[in-house]
């Protein structure tokens, strides 16, 4: 039972952590505490060795990390790389050190190589390198995974390491320098409008196809996870379907109400070709299948970008 443990989750102050904690509370979790900036930098030892002793948790949720679109992993690669590395690496040697129950550690889909045969399973995580444009990002993270199952070996440690796919929902980040395709889009459409703009500029053509997982079911989740799973093998996390950019592009461009027309910018790059999970494991581990669809999904971050977009920083 998780109610009465010490739980301190990392990046709680995040998009994902925000609903994560609200996940735990409404389970009647009540003793949570947050390490997140700037009252720890989680890449220097000496705030990592001053979180556990502050917040003294008997379970840690690593959600904090340095991450964006293609863009920012395109001008940032070794921050993206070595912020990641030290967070991950020193956190969970840390637990292990103060003999915390159990640490959980959130990889990424971009951990997988750039061919990985669609679903990808968790099986195929090793077999080739991940797509270049978010490599560093992605094999930074990937590093929890292997040192994770090396404590379990040598120390008998638990830990556990979820795959989830790229989420979306409320309270994402709409900072256009560092912002996800759905946020990005979202926010383009809102802009264009606002300046009477005739059309929409989009990177890429298109074709690439992703999964979206909504926020509040990733932290259903990971909620599972930390309350039932406890075995090495990694997990992937997500909606277990796929959409192509294009017709992603179309209908946040229908919901957010743009008329325009939509100009692809080909000169870009698509990213990975084809991004979607087998997330069977999940289903036969800890009882989890994802619950919103994503044109309902879409539609409640766009009403809340709607109410909230003169909050956010232009």
């Amino acid at each position: 039972m998780l109610e009465q443990k010490r739980i301190t989750i990392t990046g709680g102050k995040g998009f994902l952590g925000n609903h994560l904690l609200k996940k735990f509370k409404d389970k009647g979790c009540l003793n949570i505490g947050i390490a997140d900036l700037p009252d720890y930098d989680l890449t220097d030892i000496h705030d990592v060795r001053r979180m556990y002793e502050e917040t003294k948790p008997e379970i840690v949720i690593h959600l904090a990390a340095k991450v964006g679109g293609i863009g920012f992993n395109q001008e940032k690669p070794a921050e993206l790389f070595y912020d990641n590395l030290m967070m991950g690496t020193q956190l969970l040697h840390e637990a292990y050190r103060r003999n915390i129950e159990k640490f959980v550690a959130l990889g990424t889909v971009c951990a997988y190589p750039k061919f990985t045969p669609v679903p990808f399973r968790e099986d195929d995580i090793w077999n080739g390198y991940p797509e270049e444009t978010n490599a560093p990002y992605g094999l930074a993270k990937k590093m929890m995974l292997v040192q994770s199952q090396a404590y379990r070996q040598q120390y008998g440690f638990n830990s556990i390491f979820l795959l989830p796919v790229n989420l979306y929902g409320p309270g994402d980040n709409f900072d256009p320098r560092s912002s996800h395709v759905i946020p990005a889009l979202i926010k383009k459409c809102f802009d264009a409008m606002d300046n009477k703009a005739d059309e929409l500029e989009v990177w890429g053509t298109g074709s690439a196809t992703r999964e979206f997982f909504y926020v509040e079911d990733a932290a259903e989740a990971i909620f599972l996870a930390t309350l039932l799973y406890n075995k090495s093998e990694p997990v992937n996390l997500g909606a277990g379907s796929e959409i192509s950019i294009k017709d992603l592009t179309n209908i946040i461009v229908d919901l957010s109400g743009f008329s325009g027309r939509i100009v692809w910018d080909k000169t870009k790059p698509d990213g990975q070709p084809k991004r979607m999970l087998d997330t069977s494991r999940a289903m036969k581990e800890f009882g989890f299948t994802a619950k919103t669809d994503i044109y309902s999904g879409l539609a409640k971050t766009i009403e809340w970008y709607k109410e909230n977009r003169h909050l956010l920083k232009k």
